[in-house]
């Protein structure tokens, strides 16, 4: 089996998501542990298991440049025209309310 190292701890399932399918984009293969705590939790808030994404070593330069775009809000990131709600650049409609982005603000 090949070594995994931890790359990032997330607030929550969501954003462990959001980050993995960002890095999957980008070649990068990703592990997450610890979300299937989550499920144990009942009714506590989600954001009270962190999730911890895994990445190869060798994917490591190119990880954390994606972590910085993630930190400093960058990643693509559009604005609902409907509702305002910012989405990551991998969501092809709102989360909150699935409007689609306007042409001139659709990531990519």
């Amino acid at each position: 089996m090949s070594e995994w190292i931890p790359v990032y701890q997330a607030a929550n399932s969501l954003e462990a998501h959001t980050l993995k399918g960002a890095m999957e984009v980008a070649g990068i293969a990703v592990l997450l542990q610890g979300e299937a705590l989550s499920g144990a939790l009942g009714e506590l808030p989600v954001n009270a298991v962190e999730v911890t994404l895994l990445i190869h070593p060798g994917d490591l330069k190119e990880a954390r440049l994606i972590l910085e775009q993630y930190r400093r809000g960058s990643c693509g990131s559009w604005r609902c025209p409907h509702c305002g709600e910012p989405n990551a650049a991998s969501f092809e409609i709102c989360w909150r309310c699935g409007q689609e982005p306007e042409a001139e603000e659709k990531p990519g």
